[in-house]
């Protein structure tokens, strides 16, 4: 059996190399164990975990740190760029 975490309800409790790890792998559905004992240390939790020590990601939790990483990106970008239209003068 494996046990559900909800990190969109303890995104604020994680560490910022935490966040980052989830962020640079938004794809994952299961938390590794290290991970996982990282989590709960950070967010006071101890929740339960399946027989190889990680935990599950809601659909909902894949979706909020998809984006967290997206705004990210946008971010580091500096938003939104505008650009002229304008061709050269001949």
């Amino acid at each position: 059996m494996l046990v559900v975490v909800h990190i969109k309800e303890f995104w604020d409790h994680l560490s910022t190399e935490t966040k980052q790890w989830l962020m640079d792998n938004p794809g994952s559905v299961i938390v590794p164990r290290t991970l996982t004992a990282i989590i709960n240390g950070q967010t006071g939790q101890d929740s339960a975990v399946d027989i190889h020590g990680g935990t599950v990601l809601t659909a909902e939790d894949q979706q909020f740190i998809q984006d967290q990483a997206h705004r990210q990106t946008t971010k580091a970008d500096g938003g939104p760029k505008f650009f002229d239209a304008v061709g050269p003068q001949d």
